[in-house]
């Protein structure tokens, strides 16, 4: 995602996020390293759509932030909601990565939404 992650934004983003996850096998993994801002009512999209990747078996991780996210996710001790669960034997089967461009004045924000394979075997 890029741009800012606020009330508007996220009420403009929430279905394309939410289709994104219907669409993959097991979540999505989130790069929020080229967001500048992101408030409160953006991280209740975030954990909105944690809570709906969970009830559907799913995950949401974030794989990277920048600082302004690291500072919301710090102040709300969120971070570990959205870290990858490490063991020795786990990894996440696949995830569908979101990017958001930067909106021009008056359009909407749109998600763009690649698939990759990761795949672990543990003997």
């Amino acid at each position: 995602m890029q741009g800012e992650l606020d009330l508007v934004s996220g009420n403009q983003i929430r279905a394309h996020l939410l289709e994104a996850l219907t669409d993959s096998s097991s979540g999505l993994e989130l790069d929020l390293s080229r967001l500048s801002f992101c408030d409160c009512a953006g991280l209740n999209v975030l954990l909105d759509l944690r809570h709906r990747a969970l009830s559907q078996g799913k995950a949401v991780t974030i794989q990277a932030v920048s600082p302004a996210v690291d500072r919301l996710l710090d102040l709300t001790g969120a971070q570990e909601l959205f870290s990858p669960e490490r063991s020795p034997c786990t990894e996440p089967a696949s995830f569908a990565a979101a990017s958001m461009p930067s909106p021009k004045p008056g359009a909407s924000p749109s998600v763009d939404v690649q698939r990759a394979q990761h795949l672990s075997v543990c003997v």
